[in-house]
């Protein structure tokens, strides 16, 4: 996306936020549940880039998914830590693939001390790619009138156009 001297770019300060500082197996491990308990600020920015068309609009968004992510890991540290431990670590040792398959029983511990202490199920399978509707208080974007292009000229008509003259006649293979 090419920029110009009158874009806004916004500064080092509005784009800094705390991060998650876990690795890809911890995220492999909370996903479904990490994914279900910020569904909502994830569709709002998803809306958000898909309606705005420019990354730039939607920082305020991204935060609120920052935010809820940092939340959502600091109340599984706090009420099933042993559980999502064994879960990750699991994974974490499966094979290179991170695959789920050889970890049910810890998946199983994990998910009742979610169902116990937090009142979250594991969604569904095919939850995330099943339509759900999201109501958002966002305005919708104003599109920017579109240039229509200029006015194709009429063909020229064949009946009063004089016919061509030929040189020679277009006869054969000459």
């Amino acid at each position: 996306m090419p920029f110009k001297n009158d874009d806004y770019l916004p500064s080092y300060e509005e784009l800094t936020v705390p991060e998650l500082q876990v690795t890809s197996s911890v995220l492999r491990a909370g996903a479904h549940h990490f994914g279900k308990y910020c569904d909502e600020q994830s569709k709002e920015f998803m809306l958000c880039l898909q309606e705005e068309k420019d990354p730039r609009k939607c920082i305020a968004e991204g935060k609120e998914v920052t935010r809820c992510g940092l939340e959502f890991f600091g109340k599984v540290k706090q009420n099933c830590y042993s559980e999502f431990t064994k879960y990750f670590e699991c994974i974490d040792h499966s094979d290179r693939q991170m695959s789920l398959k050889h970890c049910r029983t810890s998946q199983a511990l994990f998910d009742n001390c979610m169902k116990e202490k937090l009142g979250q199920d594991r969604p569904d399978l095919g939850y995330f790619a099943s339509r759900r509707i999201h109501h958002t208080e966002r305005p919708k974007p104003q599109l920017a009138p579109h240039p229509l292009p200029e006015r194709i000229p009429d063909p020229p008509n064949f009946k009063t156009a004089p016919n061509p003259k030929f040189e020679r006649p277009v006869t054969g293979y000459n």
